[in-house]
């Protein structure tokens, strides 16, 4: 437990100190330095009617690379609209040549060619009118403020940016196909701003935001190392949230309470059965009320950033430690109720401990790389090999609490024929098989059914990942307390009685058969009559 806490309290410590650093929001602001990537996903969000998106480039240079060598079609931004993440788009047919090379074949795809020779950006798309936002560009002479702030605050101020985007039409260069409008050039650095307001339903969906550099393509030419500073603002009417994570704050208070319902329940389950009351089942009522702080905590975080567009920073530091806190409980009580600890055996094999040395760390380091995530804008470097780490941990964690489980329904195999009792260990052997069953079935649907889930449901319908995540958790609380739960007649509690028993029994037949054994003695040396000395022993 010494080195649980010392985990706990170095993952804290490393939280507070990255939130030092990092700032994560709604409001996202990305800086890249020299980097060399051919595709940076900037940013993912759903967008209803009237919501907008504002996107100010304050700079980009092109690093050891010759400006008059990057041609239109080598740098460049995508805003591409799909239904939900499940549908393929125009981006899913890239690999081995460029998309900004291409002419657009989707009614669904702008593309943002940034043209140094001319110092223009030159619009791409083949969508009818009407089925994709017009993309309005803005010039640093019209204001020093983005509209998208004044939309964000009250009607009236809505009215006064709807001149101002009439006003910033003006820019705008008529050709015969592509329009164009000015690329602002400061020294070596390049800049331009725009934004869209999705005016109808149809222009409703989930849209992504893309950074492409070609020229990194071509293996016979130097690496092209780009400089990025760009700020992205989204909101929609009245939320800063996307579309599938606006009900979010509702559905984590609802679950939150569920969760304190279900803990409260299991107090109640002890104080009534206190007598075959163990440990474990102490740790396990700490599980629901850790869950459910988590859950509240994080319908804060999402308050302040549906309202404000960024979280205050300490409910955030606070929902990050409880969840910590909640995962590392979760997956240390499954763990022990699979190896029996303070049901069968009081003391863990050293087998067990091993298991546990694994498991703490590995999911304080997912929690941490979770937290991470949530914390780092999605085009930055470094949030890739979180995921992966994220992925690859949390699989590893998942397995390794399997172990302890399968290495009990071994046990219980070997000893129902060994040992005298085979009712009680078949008894046994079957609650951990639907233990184990129970813990894949749980694994199973939080990794991959829900994942699934939330990839092929339209993107308004996104919270019902969530939705069923927190449902499959409580599920699984509840079995797992109904099957362990305190009772004279569980099956999983019968070892721990009836052995306690006979190794009562086995010390009194041992302690008479030694004082008979010291009467024997005693007859051997006395000069009495033996029948009668062993009458008395």
């Amino acid at each position: 437990m010494a080195s649980y806490k010392s985990y706990i309290c170095a993952a804290a410590l490393v939280l507070l100190s990255y939130f030092d650093i990092v700032c994560h929001a709604r409001l996202h602001h990305l800086v890249l330095k020299d980097d060399i990537r051919q595709k940076v996903h900037l940013n993912t969000f759903g967008f209803y009617k009237n919501g907008y998106m504002v996107v100010n480039l304050n700079s980009l240079m092109i690093n050891e690379v010759d400006i008059t060598d990057v041609d239109s079609s080598t740098l460049g931004f995508i805003l591409d609209k799909t239904n939900s993440n499940g549908f393929a788009s125009y981006l899913d047919d890239d690999s081995g040549f460029c998309v900004l090379k291409k002419t657009p074949s989707s009614d669904a795809v702008v593309l943002l060619l940034l043209d140094f020779y001319k110092n223009e950006v030159t619009i791409k798309t083949s969508a009818e009118k009407g089925l994709f936002p017009q993309i309005i560009p803005m010039l640093r002479d019209d204001s020093d403020t983005v509209p998208g702030e004044k939309l964000g605050k009250d009607d009236g101020d809505k009215e006064e940016n709807k001149e101002s985007v009439e006003v910033s039409k003006e820019p705008l260069l008529a050709t015969n196909k592509e329009p164009t409008y000015p690329l602002e050039k400061r020294g070596d650095s390049y800049s331009f701003r725009f934004y869209f307001n999705v005016t109808t339903e149809d222009q409703q969906g989930l849209y992504n935001f893309y950074f492409y550099n070609c020229y990194s393509r071509n293996a016979l030419t130097d690496v092209l190392k780009f400089s990025l500073d760009i700020n992205i603002e989204e909101k929609n009417p009245n939320s800063f949230l996307s579309a599938g994570e606006i009900p979010l704050p509702k559905l984590y208070i609802f679950m939150s309470m569920l969760f304190f319902i279900i803990g409260t329940l299991w107090v109640h389950v002890l104080h009534t059965r206190s007598a075959d009351v163990y440990k474990i089942h102490w740790l396990m009522a700490a599980l629901p009320f850790t869950k459910s702080l988590s859950l509240v905590f994080h319908a804060i975080d999402y308050y302040y950033i549906s309202n404000q567009g960024f979280p205050i920073e300490g409910w955030a530091v606070v929902y990050y430690i409880t969840h910590l806190l909640k995962g590392a409980l979760l997956f240390i009580t499954i763990a022990l109720i699979g190896t029996g600890w303070a049901f069968v055996k009081h003391i863990l094999s050293d087998k067990d401990k091993k298991i546990f040395m694994i498991v703490i760390p590995l999911q304080v380091l997912a929690n941490v790389a979770y937290i991470i995530i949530e914390s780092t804008e999605e085009g930055s470097s470094e949030y890739g090999l979180w995921m992966e780490i994220l992925f690859l941990v949390d699989l590893l964690c998942c397995g390794a609490i399997l172990f302890p489980v399968v290495w009990s329904i071994r046990h219980l195999q070997e000893a129902s024929a060994t040992d005298g009792k085979a009712a009680i260990n078949l008894a046994q052997l079957k609650l951990f098989r639907h233990y184990y069953v129970m813990i894949v079935c749980y694994i199973y649907f939080t990794r991959i059914i829900a994942i699934l889930i939330k990839i092929i449901v339209p993107f308004q319908w996104k919270w019902l990942y969530q939705l069923l995540d927190e449902l499959a958790t409580l599920t699984f609380f509840f079995l797992t307390g109904h099957k362990f739960r305190p009772a004279s007649y569980n099956p999983y509690l019968l070892l721990s009685v009836e052995d306690e028993e006979d190794l009562e029994m086995d010390d009194v037949i041992t302690t008479s058969n030694a004082v008979g054994e010291g009467l024997k003695k005693v007859k051997k040396l006395s000069n009495g009559p033996s029948e009668e000395m062993e009458s008395v022993a």
